[in-house]
């Protein structure tokens, strides 16, 4: 009797410890993130921010605009507006985080913040966080409201680390969202900040798609799918094909993505040492034990098929029709 009593005692015993296990394993941590893009500048921001928002290893805690050149004035507010189309008609969210218009305009200098709400909603959200426990600002657009924020609290380095799209390459060069903000790049280069940059060389590699590429994605891939497919048609014939006859092969590159895809896991990079900027754009090596994370690949198989699985998921919970609104293009948005 008193055997079948101590086997019958252990295996409840060892019941319990097991479901004590599996309850006591932490969910996966989140990652805490704000933001900030010049969406309506062209069509790669609509798909970060669709990513940033679908993805639930995200706790997106803000998404910031800010000015480019080929946005109307005020190109900060106009931005903005486009990003609050973009979240809650092209998505449908009526519950989303917080969209904060940025600055309108560059730096005037190295020295000198340009304020906006954006950069006051960054200062404070970063004041939660920590150098062991830091914020990610991903920074898609111009650097004028991060490059601010550093310059009106200083100590946000300690509190924040920069995920950057930006540049040619490793030897600089120009690119469009450095050069809409040259100052404002040269102030997060001369920081302490942690940063990691991305450059066009890479997105140009890894993340380019041709007309039939985002054909197949996106064509049959319900609201969301036809609306990214409607822009990318649009922008392709507009911008990429205007005199090529009959030739579809050259493609349009996803920029912005190889942001999220790193603070997902899915690059490889390296350290190096960190340059200073010259006006040009391009770099000249100092003395520093400072550096930057060069990202150096991404893996666009993976990516792309974690952003799909997301999007047929959201659909499949929140149904609405295949064209939510009509054919008015986000990048055009007056």
């Amino acid at each position: 009797m008193m055997r079948p009593l101590k086997q019958l005692l252990c295996l409840v015993i060892l019941v319990i410890g097991v479901a004590s296990s599996v309850v006591a394993t932490p969910p996966a941590k989140r990652i805490p993130v704000i933001l900030s893009t010049d969406v309506g500048n062209e069509i790669d921001d609509q798909w970060a921010i669709t990513y940033l928002l679908l993805q639930p290893r995200f706790e997106v805690l803000g998404v910031m605009s800010v000015h480019a050149p080929t946005i109307p004035a005020p190109a900060g507010h106009t931005s903005y507006r486009i990003l609050v189309d973009v979240v809650e008609n092209r998505l449908g969210m009526k519950r989303h985080p917080p969209l904060i218009p940025g600055a309108d305009l560059p730096l005037a200098n190295i020295s000198t913040p340009r304020p906006s709400q954006a950069v006051n909603f960054l200062i404070k959200t970063s004041q939660r966080f920590s150098k062991e426990n830091p914020l990610t600002v991903l920074m898609i657009g111009a650097a004028t409201d991060v490059a601010s924020a550093i310059l009106t609290d200083p100590t946000i380095v300690e509190r924040i680390r920069v995920v950057q799209m930006g540049f040619t390459d490793e030897q600089g060069g120009e690119e469009f969202n450095v050069a809409n903000d040259v100052p404002a790049v040269q102030t997060i280069l001369n920081s302490r900040v942690p940063l990691v940059i991305g450059p066009g060389k890479v997105c140009r590699a890894s993340l380019s798609l041709t007309l039939a590429q985002a054909r197949e994605m996106l064509e049959q891939r319900g609201a969301i799918g036809a609306w990214l497919w409607d822009e990318y048609q649009a922008w392709y014939f507009r911008y990429v094909k205007p005199l090529r006859v009959n030739d579809f092969s050259k493609p349009w590159v996803i920029w912005d993505d190889i942001t999220l895809a790193y603070v997902l896991g899915m690059t490889t990079q390296h350290e190096l040492t960190r340059p200073r900027m010259k006006d040009n754009m391009t770099f000249e090596q100092v003395k520093t034990e400072q550096t930057v994370t060069w990202i150096t690949d991404v893996d666009e198989q993976q990516m792309w098929t974690d952003f799909f699985k997301l999007v047929d998921n959201y659909q499949r919970v929140h149904a609405f029709g295949r064209r939510p609104l009509d054919h008015r293009l986000s990048f055009m948005l007056p």
